[in-house]
């Protein structure tokens, strides 16, 4: 059942594809109204370290309502369709990135009768979420060629991960890395080569999108060298990437001193990829403080505690 508002039309889960011996995979779609012809596609994909989480759910730094962030996002002239995925625990590696890449080509089938531009799609991840974007816009056989990816404090290189984790807690630190385990069906110390399979580093190329790399450096969980070294990588091949390092702030932005210059950030990005204008929405800025923000252009954007990079 459709529900709707002044602005935002909501399509909550909409099958977008059907694996034997699964449960039915979904998306929630959030159309906005106000926008004339064919309207460019956020694919927002939920963290949870590839083991939990669900579409329905935003990080607590933005007030932890999936659909309330997700239809202030559509009021910036974006449709957005939040993805569930197959987590680990119901199936390995690559089954996520099969079904992200699946949600992408069920939103370029059904175009014409949501009014969706197939060609003007971002995917935007968070952490494991992040992975699987990036994964999937990396991917050379079958490209899904998209206009470009928003990471944020995104594992990179599974295989690395461990000693990163090392750099950060100290040398006798013994890393947890039972999430990325079970997402691969084996430990990473088994089997490398899988690991490194499922990395987005590994598949870097000259044609891939631009990509902006949002992290935290004090990011525990995920080191913000996972993000250093994929920007790097993409930079050495001459592939377009932003990284933007967020001093003191980790995972899930905790600690994050200016929540609404990253989501703005991140939707000035989309527009800058698409080709979209800038939407003022007084209906955002009145009831969604977080997401309103301020302009990421304006220059008290640029003040110590940010480090931002371009390709």
């Amino acid at each position: 059942m459709s529900g709707t508002d002044a602005d935002i039309e909501r399509m909550p889960g909409a099958v977008y594809r059907e694996v034997v011996g699964f449960r039915p995979l979904e998306m929630d779609l959030y159309l906005p109204h106000h926008v004339s012809g064919d309207r460019p596609v956020i694919v927002y994909v939920h963290g949870g370290g590839w083991q939990r989480g669900s579409r329905r759910r935003a990080l607590p730094v933005l007030g932890g309502d999936g659909p309330a962030f997700h239809s202030a996002v559509a009021a910036r002239g974006f449709a957005v369709a939040a993805v569930d995925y197959r987590l680990s625990g119901e199936a390995i590696w690559p089954a996520a990135v099969d079904d992200l890449c699946a949600a992408v080509h069920w939103l370029r089938a059904e175009n014409r009768r949501l009014r969706l531009d197939p060609d003007a799609i971002v995917l935007w991840g968070e952490s494991a979420g992040a992975h699987l974007a990036l994964l999937a816009a990396l991917r050379r056989d079958d490209p899904l060629a998209v206009r470009g990816v928003v990471a944020w404090f995104p594992p990179t290189d599974l295989p690395g991960l461990p000693d990163d984790l090392r750099a950060l807690h100290g040398a006798t630190h013994e890393p947890d890395t039972s999430r990325e385990d079970r997402f691969l069906g084996v430990p990473i110390a088994a089997a490398p080569d899988r690991a490194r399979t499922a990395s987005p580093l590994t598949h870097v190329h000259p044609e891939a999108p631009p990509i902006l790399l949002a992290h935290g450096t004090a990011d525990a969980h995920v080191p913000a060298a996972q993000s250093i070294r994929l920007a790097s990588a993409l930079r050495a091949v001459g592939a377009p990437v932003e990284l933007d390092l967020i001093a003191g702030a980790g995972h899930f932005w905790d600690g994050a001193p200016d929540v609404p210059y990253l989501v703005d950030t991140a939707l000035r990005f989309c527009r800058t990829v698409t080709g979209v204008p800038a939407i003022s929405s007084a209906r955002t800025v009145a009831r969604d403080p977080v997401v309103a923000g301020s302009d990421p252009d304006d220059p008290r954007h640029d003040r110590p505690g940010r480090r931002r990079t371009g390709s």
